[in-house]
C-alpha cells in the first residue's frame, strides 16, 4: 500500500507537495486589470525564487468556477468487485455546473514543489504572495501513484 514519503530524515530524497491557492474569486473579479497584473508579477517572482532554490516542479492557474463542471455519482450503492475494483450499482453520473461545494473561497491555482519535508513546504507556502489574499492548503503527494 502506498504511504507518505519519508521527509526530513537525513539521506532521504525530497518529496513533492502541492500548494493549493484559494481565494474569493468574486472579490478578485472586482480588482482592476492593472492591479491584478501587479499581483501576478509577485507570483512570477515567487515562481522564480522556487526555481532558483531547485524546489519548483509545476504551477497553473485555474479558470473561474462558473466555467467548471462537476461530475458526481448520485444514488446507488458502492461495491467492491474482485480485484479491488469499485463500482456503483444503481447510481447515475450527473454533470453539475460549477463546483459542487458552495464555499467562500475557491481553488484558483497551485504550485507543486519538491522539498525535504512539511516544514520546508510550509515555509515556502508562507512566502507565496497568495497567502496575503487567501488561504493555501499544503498537502504531500502519496508515493506509488
Amino acid at each position: 500500500m502506498p504511504g507518505y514519503a519519508a521527509g526530513g530524515e537525513e539521506g532521504t530524497k525530497p518529496m513533492k507537495y502541492m500548494l493549493m491557492l484559494y481565494a474569493d474569486e468574486k472579490a478578485g473579479a472586482q480588482i482592476p486589470a492593472e492591479d491584478m497584473a501587479k499581483a501576478m508579477e509577485t507570483l512570477y517572482a515567487y515562481q522564480d525564487a522556487l526555481t532558483k532554490a531547485g524546489a519548483f516542479v509545476a504551477t497553473a492557474a485555474l479558470a473561474r468556477t462558473w466555467d467548471a463542471k462537476t461530475l458526481r455519482m448520485e444514488g446507488g450503492e458502492v461495491k467492491v468487485r474482485a480485484g479491488g475494483h469499485f463500482v456503483n450499482e444503481g447510481g447515475e453520473l450527473q454533470v453539475h455546473d460549477g463546483p459542487y461545494a458552495d464555499t467562500r473561497e475557491q481553488l484558483g491555482g497551485y504550485f507543486i514543489i519538491d522539498v525535504p519535508d512539511m516544514d520546508a513546504a510550509l515555509k515556502w507556502a508562507a512566502r507565496c504572495p497568495a497567502a496575503q489574499w487567501g488561504s493555501i492548503e499544503v498537502r504531500p503527494y502519496l508515493n506509488g501513484f
